[in-house]
């Protein structure tokens, strides 16, 4: 049996964002359609370590997988493993850190292209990581987007991130000293922190805002505060199965009555038209991604397509 492996190097040369959203948007339209599968996140730990573990299925695209990653204090290490659809083999192992980090910014990006006023072109975004990044090329792949405000706790970060970030996006990318500056006023507010306690408030917020809710996929953290939640006329998630395992952010409000889970909405059902997602301009919009392994799956099934056409990573016989 033939394997081929891909390492973050080939991955980087191979993937683009606009090819990530387009893999993205078909698989959640696939996955709304019940044409796909998506198993949730499992998790088990040592003491010094914690493994994560998720699968999804995608027969159209001919391909399941499953990302498996370990997270300790020394960091991350994020793989896929690519399984034909017909036979179950092996097709590809594939290290998957910059893999991922595109595939969510993509979902994100096609959440701002479902849910996002068309006109929005001022961006406020918190955080100045590897996912903040993504997030924001994303979003400046689906809108015209002309200014952005970035914060975050640092300030060589996020002034060496605006700096990088102009040339990447082609437009104004500004750091600001506070952190309801990167709020206040935009279109879209993209929130993309390791915080556990809210860096975005509902007191922030203004008519017509959408916002990319991304950084906790864990019930004990938060990047919002129950404020923002209230204030959000419609609320989205990738996954309303995965969600209620591992979205903090609507923990608090939903604990106290501020909204069910049957006020929440999946992209996937709004991008088919089973669901309504934005239904006035004046609409406040939130998108809380967790990530999905089918939308891993989708992307992976295109990097390894075009690896194999490409000649690019490593056979392994086994």
């Amino acid at each position: 049996m033939s394997i081929l492996l891909l390492t973050e190097d080939d991955v980087r040369r191979l993937l683009t964002m606009d090819e990530a959203i387009e893999a993205v948007e078909e698989v959640l339209r696939q996955l709304a359609l019940d044409e796909a599968q998506n198993v949730p996140r499992a998790r088990c730990q040592t003491d010094q370590a914690m493994l994560h573990v998720m699968a999804g299925a995608a027969p159209r695209l001919g391909v399941l997988g499953c990302k498996v990653y370990g997270t300790s204090r020394h960091g991350a290490n994020f793989h896929v493993g690519l399984f034909d659809g017909a036979t179950g083999a092996l097709l590809a192992l594939i290290q998957a850190d910059y893999l991922g980090r595109v595939r969510t910014g993509a979902a994100s990006g096609v959440a701002a292209q479902c849910l996002a006023r068309p006109e929005a072109t001022e961006v406020g975004l918190f955080g100045s990581g590897k996912q903040a990044r993504t997030q924001l090329s994303a979003v400046c792949r689906v809108r015209k987007v002309t200014r952005v405000t970035v914060y975050s706790p640092n300030e060589e970060r996020r002034s060496r991130f605006a700096l990088e970030m102009t040339d990447v996006c082609q437009c104004d990318v500004v750091p600001v000293p506070r952190p309801e500056l990167a709020a206040l006023d935009k279109d879209i507010v993209i929130t993309a922190t390791a915080s556990r306690t809210p860096v975005l408030l509902g007191e922030w917020l203004s008519e017509g805002m959408h916002l990319n809710v991304i950084g906790s996929n864990f019930l004990a953290n938060a990047e919002i505060d129950a404020a923002v939640v209230r204030r959000c006329d419609t609320l989205v998630v990738d996954s309303k199965e995965q969600a209620k395992l591992e979205a903090g952010d609507f923990a608090e409000a939903i604990a106290s009555g501020i909204i069910h889970w049957s006020d929440v909405r999946e992209l996937g059902q709004v991008m088919v038209g089973r669901q309504t997602g934005r239904a006035r301009a004046e609409d406040v919009t939130m998108f809380k991604s967790v990530g999905l392994a089918v939308e891993d799956v989708a992307v992976a099934a295109q990097v390894y397509a075009k690896a194999r056409d490409a000649g690019i990573g490593r056979m392994m016989e086994w």
